[in-house]
């Protein structure tokens, strides 16, 4: 048989039961694909069912203010996706009569739908023959048809594209993508494939070559940024103090507290720390360390220190939108993953 016949055979017996996977609506699979954008399926199910829940279609979707998108993305991550999907949604709304677009050609020019999810959108709702190339497709044709190519290289892209579109004809797009797609999710694994019970091990050009650990190969990223921010507690009586943050930078229109950064630890940098504490809070301010956390973005690795504040004025010359609000109030907002965290683990006192 051949590799897309096996492919499809083994999905057959072996795919999850997901919910997007028994329709054909755009707008639902368009949910999903954004949703599970650098998201494990585990981790994007609950956030997926939840926006349908609230916002069962597109111009549902439309209808909602920022605040409430950012504040159900809460914990995903990569808060532009969610920035993007409510301009996209209401594009949809005003452009096309909330009706979702279908074809690859219309979906491409959508804000945040790329190549990969304009052929997952169009093959799956609508059957055309475009071919998704996802990080499981790619390590699965890699490591099968033995290409050394980096698959984040232009070359490589193109090399890539050729090929997954050269398998995709004369098979049904839908179910041959969701196939490929679920096969290098769950059986040719970036880790431990299995490669024992593996359908197409006779023809891996990996598996014959001792490569299966070795494949994909990718041009190596930049070295990640490290970044220091310190935030201060402040409360009061039962007001918090919290800073909606701007954009050109992470978290972006999402809440956290005042914020000092600085090139270094507090502690390396202990008079750079106090000089900018003094500026923005006053000289008689009294500060005490509470708790640290260390989080992992795709570019950049933060070093969080939260301090409680008391004694202070305000001051802040920053480029900041800083106001008052209640605990309760504060909880409507969108935070940060970091912030959210804080709030959970640690008791919060005036």
């Amino acid at each position: 048989m051949s590799f897309q016949t096996e492919i499809v055979k083994w999905y057959l017996i072996n795919k999850r039961t997901l919910p997007w996977r028994d329709t054909t609506d755009a707008y639902v699979i368009w949910l999903s694909e954004i949703i599970l954008q650098q998201t494990r399926v585990e981790q994007g199910l609950p956030y997926f069912n939840n926006f349908l829940q609230n916002y069962p279609t597109v111009t549902d979707f439309a209808n909602a203010t920022e605040t409430q998108i950012l504040k159900l993305w809460q914990g995903l991550g990569y808060y532009s996706r969610g920035r993007n999907m409510l301009f996209t949604a209401r594009q949809i709304r005003d452009s096309h009569a909330g009706v979702f677009p279908v074809k690859y050609e219309d979906l491409i020019q959508l804000k945040g739908v790329g190549e990969y999810t304009a052929a997952a959108i169009s093959s799956f709702s609508a059957n055309e023959s475009k071919a998704v190339l996802d990080g499981n497709v790619f390590r699965v044709l890699s490591r099968y048809f033995g290409i050394e190519t980096a698959i984040n290289s232009t070359e490589g892209k193109k090399q890539f594209n050729e090929l997954a579109q050269a398998l995709i004809e004369d098979q049904r797009p839908s179910l041959y993508n969701q196939a490929i797609m679920e096969f290098g999710a769950l059986q040719c694994k970036p880790k431990s494939p299995d490669c024992g019970n593996c359908p197409v091990q006779s023809g891996c050009y990996a598996k014959a070559n001792d490569r299966v650990n070795l494949l994909p190969l990718k041009i190596k990223k930049l070295k990640k940024r490290i970044r220091y921010f310190n935030y201060f507690v402040c409360f009061d009586g039962e007001l918090l103090l919290v800073n909606k943050r701007t954009a050109g930078d992470v978290w972006q229109e999402l809440y956290d507290f005042p914020l000092i950064e600085t090139e270094n630890s507090y502690l390396e940098d202990h008079e750079q720390f106090l000089a900018k504490l003094k500026m923005n809070f006053g000289e008689a301010c009294i500060i005490a360390p509470l708790a640290q956390q260390k989080h992992l973005l795709t570019h950049q690795t933060i070093y969080v220190q939260f301090f409680a504040l008391d004694n202070y004025i305000i001051n802040f010359n920053m480029n900041a939108e800083i106001k008052w609000v209640s605990l309760a109030a504060f909880e409507e907002l969108p935070q940060p993953k970091v912030i959210t965290n804080f709030m959970i683990s640690n008791s919060i006192k005036q």
